[in-house]
C-alpha cells in the first residue's frame, strides 16, 4: 500500500496542536514546594519483637512540583513508611532519606523532618495478669465519706515488651469523680496502663463502684470513772488513777448523745489471785456499745496496789 502522508492531513494537524496545548499548559506550570505533616507507618513488625520507645507519630515532609499535582495532594497519598521486616532486637536509626517517604509520580521530597528515626526493638514477654486500680478523683460532701470500693473485673491480661511488662505493677481506671457524693456510685469506665509501649490483650472496660456512707466522728471521753473487776475475789487495792479518758469513733446519729454512761473502762483483778502485795500495773479494758468503737485509752494502764 502506497504510503500518503499528507492524507488526513487535518486530523494529524489537529492531533499536533494539541500535543503542542498540552505541553505547554505543563511545562508552563510553576513549581511550588509544599510543607507536609504526614503519618510514620511500620509494616512487616518481626513476630516476637515490640517497638520500645516513643516514636513520633508524625514526620514533616517537604515536597517539590508542579502546582497542578502538588496542590491537589490528599492525606494519605505522601506517607513515611518504615520497614522493619530485616530488623532484629536492640536500637536501630532509619534514615528518612533512604526512600522512606512515598510520594505520587511528579513530586519530589526534598526535605524530612527529623531526617533520622531512632527504634529500640525488644523481645515481647508472656502475658502478665495485673490488678485494675480504679482512679478516684474528689471528695464526698461534707459528713459523708469512702467506704468499700470494688472493681469488676478485678484483673486484666497486659502485653507488651519484656521488660517493661516486669515493672508494671496496675493497670488503671479512667478518673471516676465523687466530688460532692452523698450516695453509693457506679461507673462503667476504660481501663489501660500508663506506659505506651504496654496494651491490653483484650480491650476492656471496668464497674467501678463506690460506696459512699455518712462518715464517722471521733470524740473523747474525760475522766470516767474506772471499775475494778474481781470475779473471784481478790485481796483489797487501790488503783491509781481510778479515772481515765476514752477516745470513741461513731456516726453522727450514734455520738450525738455520747456521755460517760456510754463506755465503762474495767480493769481485771483476777490477774492477780494468789499474788503478793505490792504494786502492778494492769492494762485498762473498755465495754462500749456496739454502735461505737474505742480508738484509745488514756492511760492504757494503770498502777493497782494490793495490800
Amino acid at each position: 500500500m502506497a504510503y500518503r502522508p499528507f492524507s488526513d492531513f487535518w486530523l494529524k494537524g489537529a492531533a499536533v496542536a494539541l500535543a503542542v496545548m498540552l505541553w505547554l499548559s505543563v511545562g508552563g506550570e510553576p513549581v511550588v514546594e509544599r510543607g507536609l505533616d504526614v503519618p510514620l507507618e511500620f509494616k512487616n513488625v518481626p513476630d516476637g519483637l515490640e517497638i520500645v520507645d516513643d516514636p513520633p507519630n508524625t514526620v514533616r515532609v517537604q515536597v517539590r512540583g508542579s502546582s497542578s499535582v502538588v496542590s491537589r495532594l490528599d492525606r494519605g497519598e505522601v506517607v513515611a513508611v518504615l520497614d522493619l521486616g530485616d530488623e532484629r532486637a536492640g536500637q536501630r536509626l532509619f534514615d528518612m532519606f533512604a526512600q522512606r517517604v512515598v510520594v505520587p509520580p511528579g513530586v519530589e521530597v526534598i526535605n524530612v523532618v527529623p531526617g533520622a528515626v531512632t527504634l529500640t526493638l525488644e523481645r515481647a514477654g508472656p502475658a502478665r495478669t495485673v490488678p485494675v486500680v480504679p482512679n478516684i478523683e474528689g471528695a464526698p460532701a461534707d459528713g459523708f465519706t469512702v467506704g468499700r470500693i470494688t472493681t469488676t473485673p478485678v484483673t486484666v491480661d497486659v502485653v507488651g515488651p519484656e521488660m517493661r511488662l516486669s515493672t508494671l505493677r496496675e493497670a488503671l481506671t479512667e478518673t471516676v469523680s465523687i466530688v460532692g457524693a452523698t450516695a453509693t456510685l457506679v461507673a462503667d469506665v476504660t481501663v489501660g496502663v500508663a506506659d505506651p509501649t504496654l496494651r491490653l490483650v483484650v480491650p476492656s472496660t471496668a464497674r467501678v463502684e463506690i460506696e459512699i456512707v455518712p462518715a464517722q466522728v471521733e470524740r473523747t471521753i474525760h475522766d470516767v470513772p474506772l471499775h475494778p473487776r474481781d470475779s473471784a475475789g481478790s485481796p483489797r487495792v487501790s488503783v491509781q488513777p481510778d479515772h481515765v479518758n476514752v477516745g470513741v469513733r461513731g456516726s453522727r446519729e450514734s455520738m450525738r448523745d455520747v456521755d460517760t454512761d456510754a463506755v465503762q473502762p474495767f480493769i481485771d483483778l483476777t490477774v492477780l489471785a494468789g499474788r503478793p502485795a505490792g504494786r502492778y500495773n494492769l492494762p485498762v479494758s473498755v465495754e462500749t456499745t456496739d454502735s461505737l468503737r474505742v480508738t484509745h485509752i488514756d492511760p492504757p494502764k494503770v498502777q493497782v496496789v494490793v495490800r
